[in-house]
C-alpha cells in the first residue's frame, strides 16, 4: 500500500542521525520484541501481518511514534483482531496499570518458549520452483499502487533493473499479510542504477540492490 511508512526517496524529514547504540533504549522495548516473537512463534499471527498492522497506523500517529511504539500499537491491534484478547481485556489492563503503576501482569515461566525466542529467526526458502528470470535478464518493476500490503517500494515502480541473482522461493507477503495463503514464488536480487531512480543528482557508478518477488517484475 502507499503510505507514510514507505519513505524511500521521500524528502522533508530532515537528516538521518545514526545512533552509537542501535539496540534497545529501555526494558519495555525488549519486552515488546519478546511479545512479538513469542506470539509469532506460537502461531497467533505471522510477520507479514505484523508489518501490515504497522502500516495501518494513522500517518500522524506513525510519524510521532518511536520504532517500538509502532510495534506496540500493532501488537495491540493484532491480539484483538486474532481473538487472543478481547478489547475490554486490553482496556482493563491499561486502566489497572494507570491506577497502580507498580502492579504488573501475572508472570508465567515457559522455558521452552524462552529458548525458542533466542533461536535465530528470519525468512527461509520455502521450496524449489522454476524461476522466470535468470541473472543478467533486464526487467522493469511493475508500476502498481496496491491498497494492500506489498514489499515493492514506490521509488522503484516503473524503473528498469537487471537480475543479479535468484534468492530462492519465499512466501508472498501480499497474500500472507491477510491470511490468504503463502503463495510462495521466486525472489530476485535486482540491481537498479542509481541514476534511473534519482536522476542526475546520483553518481553514475552507484547502484541499489533490492530483493523483489517475481510477481513484482516484468521483462524489460
Amino acid at each position: 500500500m502507499n503510505g507514510v511508512h514507505d519513505m524511500g526517496g521521500m524528502h522533508g524529514f530532515g537528516p538521518v542521525h545514526p545512533e552509537d547504540d542501535a539496540g534497545f533504549h529501555a526494558d519495555w522495548e525488549r519486552r515488546v520484541r519478546a511479545m512479538m516473537m513469542g506470539l509469532i512463534r506460537r502461531g497467533a499471527f505471522n510477520i507479514d501481518e505484523m508489518r501490515r498492522a504497522i502500516e495501518s497506523i494513522p500517518p500522524a500517529e506513525y510519524l510521532a511514534s518511536s520504532y517500538f511504539e509502532r510495534w506496540l500499537t500493532a501488537l495491540r491491534a493484532l491480539v484483538v483482531e486474532k481473538g487472543v484478547l478481547a478489547p475490554a481485556d486490553v482496556d482493563d489492563l491499561i486502566a489497572t496499570l494507570a491506577r497502580t503503576p507498580e502492579s504488573s501482569p501475572r508472570r508465567r515461566e515457559d522455558p521452552t518458549l524462552a529458548k525458542r525466542l533466542l533461536e535465530p529467526s528470519g525468512p527461509r526458502p520455502r521450496r524449489e520452483a522454476p524461476a522466470r528470470f535468470r541473472p543478467g535478464d533486464r526487467v522493469v518493476a511493475r508500476n502498481e499502487h496496491p491498497k494492500h500490503h506489498t514489499r515493492l517500494p514506490r521509488y522503484v515502480r516503473g524503473k528498469p533493473g537487471v537480475i543479479d541473482r535468484v534468492r530462492g522461493v519465499y512466501t508472498l507477503p501480499d497474500t500472507n499479510a491477510y491470511g490468504r495463503g503463502e503463495h510462495p514464488q521466486p525472489v530476485y536480487s535486482v540491481r537498479f542504477a542509481a541514476r534511473d531512480l534519482w536522476g542526475d543528482v546520483a553518481a553514475t557508478t552507484d547502484s541499489i540492490y533490492i530483493d523483489l518477488w517475481e510477481s513484482y517484475l516484468d521483462p524489460a
